[in-house]
């Protein structure tokens, strides 16, 4: 599939984070399954990062997803403060 075009599974996670995360300057999302939806790569550079450890920041996420991470079987989480 092209670069350019997002899975329905994508897209609905990169919606959900855009509301959670309002402040973010960078919201990644990819269906690292094959395309089965079951696993997805995150990355999310937020200023609500800024000033909190790794673990919170996955947290805010896991916290931010956890209705869609019911229907998962993997996440991995990339999450960073604006340099």
């Amino acid at each position: 599939r092209s670069f350019t075009s997002q899975t329905d599974g994508e897209s609905r996670l990169a919606q959900v984070l855009r509301e959670k995360f309002p402040r973010a300057s960078a919201i990644k999302v990819v269906d690292i399954s094959g395309g089965c939806g079951a696993m997805y790569e995150i990355h999310i550079e937020s200023e609500e990062f800024r000033e909190k450890r790794t673990v919170q920041q996955h947290q805010m996420v896991n916290q931010a997803l956890s209705e869609e991470i019911k229907h998962m079987h993997g996440l991995r989480i990339f999450t960073s403060a604006p340099k």
